[in-house]
Order: structure tokens, then C-alpha cells, then sequence
């Protein structure tokens, strides 16, 4: 994140209440495009795979994995349809979502679906009632072949070439749509999996990731560029109220609205949509960590949940809701909201500690580091270099400047040194390449049980060798605990003799490591 220039005031953003008309010629005018993330309703594999768990006492101690696999690889299918829950939870979300686009959308309403069963299956009932009447002009549906679940289509590893064109038009024409087909690698009279020669990996699933997301994003720039060029008026300011829009009220999913928005809806898959809205997230930043490895953090959907968002141009969304099911809100439709509990495998998606935990050390000039990494830093510094946090009971409070020592530093000589769990910085050190002066030294008091405060003094070691610009390296720890963490790693007194204040620290002892 940049910094403020110099003499200027940083002004933060805050809630604020309706912007008025006559708002609209003072402030940047906001266009947005409505927009929901809908995973599919329970597949028939879903309940394979809940009824597995229960069996086979997934979780616990007694958990029989081969049997386990046994149950899954007799009963699952590539390309599976829904459960008879999963088709009452689709008849459930139609009965939502058509009174909502009808009174809210503007028409046609763009659907962006995956080219699985379940997908299709699941907005069936939505397309057929929202078409009722309208000649097939309600709904403009497109089904992309980049936007399938994890590990593409595989029955016992053998890949399956997934449906064509032909095939899923079949499922539609029910429906009264006529759909566009974008992403069928091998053309669109072939299977959207036809190119595959295995199942999907970790690493092919966030490639392709990546390349939906720059998709998706490039498919509601060119309706907001259009929407402006042509002045079309379902594209607008949603944050303005219209002195005939008074009477509206904007968490009223039902009732007519004056003004109907531009309305994009991708029905997709959890683990996937995962994928995307962290890359959403992310703005193009860091959506892995580690190659083959989850990312440590996921988004959770149970079947039908509904995330909403808010697509301002050039990358820009707002997060509105996450995992929502208002159709599903019932007195007696409790039993109806499946998959998105911690007994349905989502903990599966966290990364292995093994994997995740190795320690990397990374060195840079201070006014070079990563923001990502600045700031992690800079919330360790202050955390844990603090009176009153921590105070001297571990490695983190033992080597803080004081402000008088501070002011001698020179930014253009500070390097900082960092240890990171892949994107996470777990500890860090500022080191000063004209006087050797190593100072800040933070460890987090989790990361204590690893090697990452010795990783981290080594690093430093070895970067002031190689770069033999000093003969020593000068530490000043402030505790006990400091001072035998610094002799193990080769450091030895300069002088032992210091005067220690109330707080149990001692401000003149110094220590050095010749190199």
C-alpha cells in the first residue's frame, strides 16, 4: 500500500448514508455491475461422499480409508446429477432467484455456468420460469468450459471427455435457451474434458483459475465499457438514490425496483469457486503460496449458497454477502442446507503443516520489500518490540532499539531479513551493512518450536560474509533469554556489565559475532 506524500492528510473512507442526486456532479460516479456466485445444488457424488464419511467414520480414529475408497469408487460418477435433495434445493432457489431478477434485473439476465450436470441441472428450474412468456430473450446463458470443478472428469482416474455442445443444448431446451459456448478446448462438438489426459492437479486447477478470473473480469469490462459508450441505463451509480426511488429499500430481495441493474450470475462448483474469489481477493496479487499446496486460506459454499458482489471495472469488486441461502430460510427447510459443514471434507482444503511450515528467508533493502511483506513486518515490530506485550518472555523483545539508536540509522545501509511460511512472515530482523548493527529482531512466539529464529541469524551470517562489507556483526539483547539465544549462535560479550531497569531488561550489554 503506498504512503501518503509528504504534508498531506490521509482521509479514510467511511460508512456513510445514501448519496443523494444531487451528489452525482460532485463525486466520481460509481457504475457497478450486480453480480452472484451460486454453487450447485447436492450431486448425487455429494451424497456418495456424505454417506462415506458417516459410514466409514471419516474424521475420527477409527476411519477405514480403504474401505472408504471402496464405497466412493464403486458409487461416484464423473459427471453426476443431482441427489433428490439437491433437486428440491434447485425447485428452492428458482422460487428465489426468478421473483428477485424479474422485479431487480434488467433483461436479458447473463448466466455464466459450468458445463457439468450438476451445474446445469441446478439453474434448469431458474431459466425455465424466468423465459416463461419472454420468447428465450430473458436469459443470455453462456457455458464456459474453464469454469468446471477441480480435477476436471475421471472415473477412477480415466479421464471422460465430459459433454459437448449437443448434449448439454438437450438439457436446456426445456428451458426455451439457446446457449453460447466459450473454453471447450478441443472445440465445442467435443466433450469440455476431451482435452484432458489425466485429472486435473492442484497446480493445473489454479492455472486455470488465474484464466477464468482474467476472463471473467475481461467479460464484465466489456459490458461496463459498453454500457457507457452507448449510454444503456441499467448500468449506474446503485449508491445514488433517485427522488423516486425513496420508497425502495435496498435489502428488499422482492419488490420492484425503478431502476433495474445489470445482472451477472456464474453457477459454478465449490472448491473452484474457491479458487476464483481468493484471485478476487487478491486483485491480481498472491493467490498461492506454495506450488501443489492449497492455499491456507478458502472460501466456503454449501449447496445453493449465494455469494454477492458488486464488479466496479479494471478489477474492483465488493464482497456484499458470502455463502448466503435465503431460499433456504424456512421453518422447515433446515434439513435442505447440505455441504458446507466441516463433515463434508472442507477441512481437506487446508494445507499440510509438513508442506507449509518450511522456513524461507528472504533479504532485501528495507525501502524494497514487498508491501505484503512490509506490512507483516511492521505489524511485528509493533506488536511484539512493545512494552506490555510480551515483555521479556521470549525471543521477540530481545534486541529493540531505543530511540536514540534508531536515530543514527542510516535507511540507505538497512536491509531487512525476513523468515516466511510461505506468504506469512513469521519473523524478521533489521540489519545495518555499514556498521553490522542488527537490530528489531522479532520471532513470533508460535514459530518458537521450528528452526525460524536460527534461520533467520544464519541468513544474516551468511549474507554479511558473502557480502564483506563488515568483519562483525553487534547485537544488544535485552534479556536473559536473548543473550543465550545469541551465545548459541556464536555470539560472544563485548562487555557483560550493565545496568538492568525495574522491568528486568538491561540496556548496555553487547554482543558480536566475527565473521
Amino acid at each position: 500500500m503506498a504512503s501518503a506524500p509528504k504534508n498531506s492528510t490521509l482521509k479514510h473512507p467511511s460508512p456513510t448514508p445514501r448519496k443523494s442526486s444531487e451528489d452525482i456532479g460532485e463525486k466520481q460516479v460509481c457504475r457497478s455491475i450486480s453480480i452472484r456466485m451460486i454453487r450447485h445444488s447436492e450431486s448425487q457424488n455429494n451424497q456418495v461422499y456424505r454417506d462415506a464419511r458417516r459410514i466409514f467414520k471419516g474424521g475420527t480414529p477409527e476411519f477405514d480409508l480403504q474401505g472408504w475408497i471402496k464405497y466412493v469408487d464403486d458409487r461416484r460418477s464423473a459427471d453426476p446429477g443431482l441427489s433428490a435433495m439437491g433437486e428440491v434445493q434447485a425447485e428452492k432457489l428458482a422460487g428465489y432467484l426468478e421473483p428477485h431478477l424479474r422485479n431487480q434485473a434488467s433483461s436479458p439476465v447473463r448466466f455464466v455456468v459450468s458445463p457439468m450436470k450438476r451445474t446445469l441441472l441446478t439453474i434448469l428450474p431458474t431459466l425455465t420460469r424466468l423465459n416463461e412468456g419472454s420468447g428465450g430473450e430473458a436469459c443470455d446463458v453462456i457455458i464456459n468450459g474453464f469454469y468446471h470443478e477441480s480435477e476436471g472428469c475421471h472415473t477412477r482416474e480415466e479421464v471422460e471427455p465430459g459433454m459437448n455442445a449437443e448434449q448439454i443444448n438437450k438439457i436446456l431446451e426445456l428451458s426455451g435457451v439457446k446457449a453460447s459456448y466459450v473454453g471447450f478446448q478441443n472445440g465445442e462438438e467435443n466433450g469440455w474434458y476431451s482435452h484432458g489426459d489425466g485429472p486435473e492437479t492442484r497446480p493445473e486447477s489454479e492455472e486455470r483459475a488465474a484464466k477464468f478470473y482474467l476472463w471473467m473480469v475481461e467479460f464484465l469490462d466489456q459490458q461496463l465499457y459498453e454500457a457507457e459508450e452507448q449510454n444503456q441505463e441499467d448500468v449506474f451509480d446503485a449508491g445514488v438514490t433517485l427522488p423516486e426511488e425513496e420508497h425502495e429499500r435496498d435489502h428488499d430481495r422482492f419488490g420492484p425496483r425503478t431502476r433495474r441493474r445489470r445482472t451477472a450470475i456464474f453457477v459454478g462448483h465449490g472448491d473452484f469457486m474457491s479458487l476464483v474469489l481468493k484471485r478476487i481477493v487478491a486483485g491480481f496479487g498472491h493467490a498461492v503460496e506454495k506450488e501443489s499446496i492449497p492455499h491456507r486460506s478458502a472460501f466456503v459454499h454449501t449447496n445453493t449458497g449465494i455469494t454477492e458482489l458488486e464488479y466496479f471495472g479494471n478489477g474492483k469488486f465488493l464482497i456484499m454477502s458470502s455463502n448466503q441461502t435465503p431460499h433456504l430460510s424456512g421453518p422447515d427447510d433446515g434439513h435442505l442446507i447440505t455441504g458446507g459443514s466441516l463433515k463434508d471434507g472442507w477441512s481437506y482444503l487446508m494445507p499440510n503443516d509438513n508442506f507449509l511450515l518450511d522456513a524461507e528467508v528472504a533479504i532485501a533493502f528495507s525501502d524494497e520489500v514487498q508491501p505484503h511483506v512490509q506490512e507483516q513486518t511492521g505489524a511485528l515490530r509493533s506488536l511484539y518490540l512493545s512494552k506490555g506485550v510480551g515483555s521479556n518472555s521470549f525471543i521477540a523483545d530481545m534486541n529493540h532499539l531505543d530511540v536514540t539508536d534508531a536515530a543514527d540509522r542510516d535507511a540507505s545501509n538497512e536491509l531487512t531479513v525476513v523468515v516466511n511460511r510461505g506468504l506469512q512472515v513469521v519473523g524478521c530482523a533489521s540489519l545495518d551493512e555499514k556498521t553490522g548493527r542488527l537490530s528489531d529482531v522479532v520471532i513470533r512466539p508460535s514459530a518458537r518450536r521450528s528452526q525460524a529464529a536460527e534461520s533467520l541469524i544464519e541468513a544474516v551470517k551468511s549474507h554479511a560474509r558473502q557480502s564483506q562489507k563488515v568483519e562483525k556483526i553487534v547485537v544488544q539483547p535485552k534479556t536473559d533469554e536473548g543473550r543465550a539465544f545469541f551465545k548459541k549462535m556464536g555470539f560472544e560479550f563485548v562487555n557483560d556489565v550493565g545496568q538492568y531497569s525495574e522491568d528486568g531488561t538491561c540496556e548496555n550489554i553487547r554482543m558480536e559475532c566475527k565473521l
